[in-house]
């Protein structure tokens, strides 16, 4: 029995589909789930661990954030004591807050791996990004970085991989896509295949952060954005690795694949409402 936490989000759900399809047995880590589980409520995570073998762990919002450690600990802690033998940990490449999370489910007693992912394609379709695309005007910092964006559809392959396969344990793996982008080339990519402007607009890490507050968005969200944008979006995290391939024997996906498959769904078409006369 396999514990997918945050089995309705990004990776989770497309992990939850990939076990579903072997015919894995496994149970939904959320909020709306029977048994619920909520990272925020320690009472619940007795009944969503409980018969569990093995768990996939993503914590929400970012392993990064204050408050995230002792919640990983704590939760450790209990799933070992229920009997779990294996744990796969989703964590951020070039987080260093992330790697304390880590090394507590390195030194848990069980089996484990660690899956670091770099910026998730899915961001420009899933969340804070979307909105901007839909506006036709993405106004970020950083624009000059080079980012080797990777799929979720990815992560999920080696997540289940990983939950699946005793080889995978005790490695730690770094995910990219197989090339670096900008934002700027990013913009100009979905531009092209929505076929209509989407203007990119370079701003200083201060405008950002101001225009942020101005959206009134809670203060551990605006926190979390600024952080990964001042340090994870540097040259050290840059770097593409294969190890989408070494887990899954083929090529990471591409930033125009996923661009491609995505404007083809319709989520990046704007809302245009009608007046009546």
């Amino acid at each position: 029995m396999i514990l997918v936490l945050g089995g309705t989000g990004k990776t989770g759900r497309k992990i939850a589909e990939r076990l579903n399809k072997r015919g894995q047995a496994f149970r939904i880590g959320s909020r709306s789930a029977t048994p619920s589980f909520d990272w925020e409520d320690s009472d619940t995570w007795a009944d969503a661990i409980d018969g569990v073998d093995t768990v996939y762990i993503t914590f929400q919002p970012d392993l990064a954030v204050p408050g995230a450690k002792e919640k990983i600990e704590k939760f450790t802690s209990q799933a070992v004591k229920s009997g779990v033998k294996k744990m796969v940990l989703l964590s951020g490449k070039g987080e260093t807050e992330a790697e304390r999370c880590e090394k507590i489910v390195m030194h848990s007693g069980v089996d484990w791996t660690i899956v670091r992912a770099s910026w998730f394609n899915q961001n420009f379709s899933e969340s804070f990004l979307l909105d901007p695309i839909l506006a036709g005007h993405v106004a970020l910092p950083k624009g000059d970085a080079p980012i080797p964006f990777v799929d979720t559809d990815d992560i999920a392959d080696v997540v289940v991989e990983a939950l699946l396969d005793d080889k995978h344990v005790g490695q730690t793996y770094e995910l990219t896509g197989p090339r670096q982008l900008t934002f700027e080339q990013v913009t100009q990519e979905i531009s092209h295949v929505v076929d209509r402007e989407i203007v990119y607009q370079p701003i200083t890490m201060d405008t950002y952060e101001e225009m942020l507050r101005q959206f009134h968005l809670p203060e551990d969200y605006v926190w979390l954005i600024m952080y990964l944008f001042e340090e994870v979006l540097v040259e050290k995290n840059a770097v593409v690795t294969q190890d989408v391939e070494k887990v899954l024997g083929r090529k990471a996906r591409d930033f125009s694949e996923y661009a491609k498959e995505t404007a083809e769904s319709g989520i990046w078409n704007p809302v245009i409402s009608e007046v009546g006369v």
